[in-house]
């Protein structure tokens, strides 16, 4: 039968189906989304059972709304049956799981670390057997463990493993913003409704049933729990001013809680503010609640009364909207006092119990914000990053001074950061500035401010500015904040012109910082603020570089900038992809934004343009989605010169339009100059080559807003192949020659390639064979396309000089490589020179 035929939830069980047994044409990851209790549990414990069924190994989670900030809580409850099985997992990743449990006192791990220690574990268990991961309630699972779930449901089908989480409609997060499958789980027809509840409601009146029956609107949970308390109230939860259904039943439970037995009801309370389940540790919390001896008989009314279920030593509340209807019924004064009741049993778990001590309090207390700063260092330590940022936070309510409650903001975004979290970066920010800052921590916001959006570049006053601050910050003792800072005042001169005077203030103040130029900030520095007159010294840094010891992508990024503001293409492939390698499995998609928009053009330059289009697509929905406007228009306008390579001249044109407009509104000369080198290869395409030149000599002209010292190296032999055929070959070699000056400063890989194709081109008659031979000598073997476009240069002249013989075997190599890379114009021109010979 077709999907389509089937009902509601025989559709959904099909799915459930289709990734068990590994037929779903999508891998083995699925969330499962929906309002609350409308039947997701009911469906996980239904593919549970069908996993088990087909001898699944199968290991469960469920979110917890108070564990929501305990760091890997969720994956530690995942693991748990397993934990035990760790002996066939490599080493490293071993050690940094059992950090992140705080079972080891190891390093700190990486997170990538502790991912491929479960992807390791969870797939060794599998014995020829699927492995089946399944988690309830996903949108209360901590940060890490969420990110933990992505990385294995991004390989659920390369591992054979089944991964299905399920969450509330509206709730994001990492696992959820991955991309997988989604069944939208629906309510019941209105036959299987009008059944339930016939069921459960018979003895209501038939225009009462019709009221419940519509505001359930086929709502599993609701369809059971509004019939009792329409009895209790005689309709009164439903009139008044209207409520979400989720709101009715958490009002419908919490009711249940005002005629159960005082103790009960503490017992109740410290259950729901607790984020572990243990009936040992109710009760002894509940006896300094209620100041008494309590037993675990004091959980019965509340099972008789639907609202728990005891297993063993294990407490559970019969649905999570139960734990919220409890929160939201008891008032702020009991919810902290069932909070300062449990820290007073955790003795021995002092994160926990520091955690709660911060939710027993209203007003400024920094003895418990210490506490938490001491446990943001516990979670950083364990992995935990987004669970010290939220700790930190916490920590900054309770601070009473005001510089210091800054400081520990400015402390949460510098991990945002790291994060590649320009949301959370700028929100924290916004928090610490509204406080008394001292010199540091204003220093600080600083360079913050310029991580992401590169404030307004062009402004050499800005940039001046900035170098002050470094050099200040240097003088007190922070090296590292001025490093931040004078990588942000290089970026500003890389985006638009500065003038000479700013660019040569950030290389005078970084030589101020001895012992830091092997630091991958000082090296990016150097290179976006002078890629030309400090080209050679930035090639000579990256020498000095032992890439393969390089394991930490953002300095990976910062490197593979570095290499390509200066032209060294080649080097900076190899840099930003091992970036791109890292921080895709970390998850960290700020960066990865910067990463693939630089990507874009080193694949370009170099040949690889199907990576180049993947890069493009990539690169600009992350740099919108996570807040970065210039890497936005930047990666469009790199996509605009991709298009117009392969021929697409309206695309192209069309993106270049749309790019230039937000340069222009931002000046941005990089830009500007990317948008008229896309503009120039669309036209000449279209074979409007007097126009193609006239755009790529823009990018030659200092008064011209197109103009960028880096980026016209690009535009090279664009321009040398224009000026041939429209006679314009004077004018070319004058800015040769200019540009023959250029290359004697900088070594660029860049410069140098694309100055052998333009000597050849523009040579005179009698030179122009010994400088196509030259340049054919050289190594091109990682430049593909220059070379390819160097043969069929030379191949032309040879045919027009009628040595066809000697012509052929350049063309058609040349029309080989040129159409394999998709170069639609120029192995079009190999096949009419061909045709000619």
């Amino acid at each position: 039968m077709a999907m389509s035929a089937l009902t509601g939830r025989e559709r959904e069980l099909a799915v459930l189906d289709e990734v068990l047994d590994g037929t779903s044409s999508r891998g083995g990851a699925l969330v499962l989304v929906g309002e609350a209790g409308i039947g997701k549990s009911a469906l996980l414990g239904e593919l549970e059972r069908r996993a088990r069924a087909r001898r699944c190994r199968v290991l469960t989670t469920v979110g917890v709304e108070a564990e929501a900030q305990l760091p890997f809580a969720g994956l530690h409850q995942l693991l748990q049956p397993v934990l035990r099985s760790l002996d066939g997992v490599p080493a490293a990743e071993r050690d940094a799981l059992l950090s992140a449990f705080g079972m080891s006192d190891g390093p700190r791990p990486e997170g990538f670390l502790i991912a491929r220690a479960v992807l390791s574990l969870v797939t060794s268990l599998a014995d020829g057997a699927r492995v089946a991961l399944i988690a309830d309630d996903v949108q209360w699972l901590d940060p890490q463990t969420h990110e933990v779930l992505a990385f294995l449901a991004r390989r659920s089908a390369q591992a054979g493993l089944v991964v299905v989480g399920a969450a509330r409609t509206g709730h994001p997060g990492p696992f959820l913003a991955v991309g997988l499958r989604e069944l939208v789980v629906t309510g019941l027809d209105d036959a299987s409704a009008e059944h339930i509840l016939g069921r459960h409601a018979g003895d209501l009146p038939m225009p009462d049933r019709r009221r419940i029956l519509r505001e359930s609107a086929g709502n599993p949970l609701a369809l059971l729990e509004l019939p009792e308390s329409w009895r209790l109230s005689g309709g009164a939860p439903f009139e008044g001013a209207p409520l979400s259904l989720s709101a009715r039943l958490e009002r419908a439970f919490g009711g249940r809680i005002t005629d159960l037995p005082a103790q009960t009801r503490d017992a109740v309370l410290v259950a729901a503010v607790d984020g572990e389940n243990t009936v040992s540790e109710i009760l002894a919390a509940t006896a300094v609640l209620s100041q008494g001896p309590v037993s675990a008989e004091v959980l019965d009314p509340a099972v008789g009364a639907g609202l728990l279920r005891v297993s063993g030593r294990c407490v559970e509340f019969r649905h999570p909207l139960v734990r919220s209807g409890v929160l939201q019924s008891e008032p702020l004064g009991r919810r902290q006092s069932a909070n300062a009741a449990l820290a007073r049993v955790l003795v021995d778990e002092p994160y926990r119990q520091t955690w709660h001590r911060a939710q027993s309090v209203v007003g400024p207390d920094d003895d418990i914000a210490d506490g938490l700063d001491a446990a943001a260092a516990v979670s950083l330590k364990r992995g935990a990053v987004m669970s010290a940022i939220a700790t930190l936070e916490r920590a900054a309510q309770l601070t009473t001074g005001p510089a210091r409650r800054g400081h520990r903001l400015l402390v949460a975004a510098e991990h945002a950061f790291g994060l590649g979290r320009a949301d959370l970066v700028s929100r924290l920010i916004k928090a610490a500035v509204r406080n008394d800052l001292d010199e540091l921590d204003w220093a600080r916001t600083q360079w913050l401010r310029e991580i992401f959006h590169d404030g307004i570049p062009g402004d050499a006053t800005r940039v001046f500015e900035l170098c002050d601050v470094a050099r200040r910050s240097a003088q007190a003792g922070d090296v590292s904040l001025a490093l931040n800072l004078l990588l942000g005042a290089g970026m500003r001169c890389w985006w638009a012109d500065t003038g000479p005077a700013a660019r040569a203030r950030v290389t005078e103040v970084l030589a101020t910082l001895p012992g830091q130029s092997g630091d991958p900030r000082f090296i990016a520095a150097l290179a976006v603020a002078e890629p030309v007159l400090q080209g050679a010294e930035v090639t000579r840094l990256l020498d000095r570089v032992v890439i393969d010891i390089v394991d930490d992508p953002a300095s990976l990024r910062l490197l593979g900038m570095a290499a390509h503001a200066i032209g060294d293409s080649p080097r900076a492939a190899e840099l930003l992809d091992r970036a791109e390698t890292l921080l895709r499995d970390q998850g960290r998609l700020g960066l990865l934004a910067h990463v693939l928009s630089m990507q874009v053009v080193v694949r370009l330059e170099l040949g690889s343009w199907d990576r180049a289009a993947a890069a493009a697509a990539e690169g600009r929905r992350l740099a919108e989605d996570t807040g970065q406007p210039i890497w936005t228009t930047g990666t469009l306008v790199c996509d605009a010169r991709a298009q117009a390579l392969r021929g697409d001249a309206e695309r192209a044109l069309d993106l270049a339009g749309q790019a230039e407009l937000a340069a222009n509104q931002q000046r941005l000369n990089d830009l500007l100059s990317c948008v008229q080198l896309a503009r120039g290869i669309a036209w000449f395409t279209e074979g409007r080559y007097e126009a193609a030149y006239d755009a790529y000599r823009a990018l030659f002209d200092p008064d011209s807003a197109s103009y960028h010292q880096r980026e016209r190296f690009d535009a090279v032999m664009f321009l040398a192949e224009a000026a041939v055929l429209v006679g314009r070959r004077e004018d070319a070699l004058a800015v040769l020659a200019d540009l023959e000056r250029v290359a004697a400063v900088t070594p660029s890989p860049l410069l140098h390639v694309q100055l052998r194709y333009a000597r050849a081109v523009l040579a005179r008659p009698a030179d122009a064979e010994a400088q196509f031979r030259a340049a054919l000598d050289d190594d091109l073997s990682q430049w593909p396309w220059v070379r390819a476009r160097i043969e069929l240069a030379y191949g032309t002249w040879l045919r027009r000089a009628g040595r066809c013989e000697d012509a052929r075997g350049w063309l058609r190599h040349s029309h080989q490589v040129l159409g394999g890379l998709g170069a639609i114009t120029w192995a079009q021109l190999a096949r009419v020179e061909l045709a000619h010979c």
